[in-house]
């Protein structure tokens, strides 16, 4: 039997800022997302299955997720899988990690790396919030360890939900609101962890120094963020090759004729690396859209591994 981690013990190792540091130290030894190998997806009569693999040097690992859209009315969570971590040189078995909570921290900590760069200084920021499930707990939390909010808006499909993440923000000690779209017109930082498939407030509302993160969907058919607020932003993705593959943010206004492939100012491998000016150009929003990529998995997987104190071949 291999080893075994929990969402339970997973949430007690790494923060999502850790989980950063995990994202950016991978980028800075070399790791190069253009180059990761692309999601398989499978349609499943129960929803979708998703298997994500990707390998260094030291370290290899597959995750393979369930994304069960009837789970809700069945009290399940949505999101389900495993992740196989395995050593590099051998491919020996190394531990098996819970794939939902890996994913429930591992986006957070994409978008805290990318709202580092983009959104690194200033007063605290007026945050909305859109979603009410893990993710938007997750990001709640990777916010609040980067830069507290002054406030917090939530805007979610189910009332109940809206109420319990605001009420929640207010337990972290900020002040909090459920809301609606519009509140978007007074947002410092918009951050969408959603399933919706069209997007969620009017782009021509977003104040022009805003940072809006969209973390939502991985289908070219789906998009949270509208093709007026993509036209006006200066737009940050992972990969060039994942995002116009997957990112339907970007691929229906693309499709629509209102913006080309150069659309995208910089990759999040870019602003790590310093290639880009830190909080972006301050004329127009700035837009990160991330399709979540197998890279991150093992990045994020290897650092919970060794902070559980584990060890591969090389170490």
């Amino acid at each position: 039997m291999i080893p075994q981690l929990t969402a339970e013990e997973m949430a007690g190792l790494l923060t999502p800022a850790a989980a950063a540091d995990a994202l950016a130290d991978a980028l800075r030894a070399g790791v190069d997302p253009e180059d990761c190998p692309s999601r398989t997806a499978l349609e499943v009569p129960g929803g979708q299955l998703l298997l994500m693999p990707a390998a260094t040097g030291a370290y290899a690992g597959v995750k393979i997720a369930g994304v069960a859209p009837g789970n809700a009315r069945r009290g399940l969570p949505r999101i389900t899988g495993s992740y196989l971590l395995l050593d590099g040189p051998t491919l020996r078995p190394l531990a098996l990690l819970d794939g939902a909570a890996l994913t429930t921290l591992r986006t957070p900590a994409v978008s805290a790396l990318a709202l580092r760069h983009l959104a690194p200084a200033g007063p605290p920021p007026r945050l909305v919030l859109f979603g009410s499930g893990p993710q938007a707990y997750g990001h709640l939390e990777a916010v609040a360890a980067l830069r507290e909010p002054a406030s917090v808006v939530v805007v979610a499909r189910e009332a109940r939900g809206a109420d319990r993440l605001a009420a929640h923000a207010r337990e972290m000690g900020f002040e909090a609101r459920t809301g609606t779209a519009a509140d978007v017109a007074g947002a410092d930082l918009v951050v969408c962890c959603t399933t919706a498939r069209e997007p969620l407030f009017d782009g021509r509302f977003v104040g022009p120094g805003a940072t809006v993160v969209a973390v939502g969907s991985h289908e070219p058919d789906a998009r949270e963020t509208d093709t007026a607020l993509v036209r006006r932003a200066a737009v940050y993705v992972e990969s060039r090759a994942a995002a116009l593959r997957e990112a339907g943010d970007l691929l229906v206004p693309e499709a629509e004729g209102a913006i080309g492939p150069g659309h995208i100012s910089g990759t999040l491998a870019d602003l790590v690396a310093g290639r880009l000016p830190v909080g972006g150009p301050p004329n127009c929003p700035q837009l990160f859209k991330s399709v979540g990529m197998a890279w991150e998995d093992l990045a994020v997987a290897v650092a919970l591994f060794r902070a559980a104190g584990g060890a591969n071949s090389e170490t």
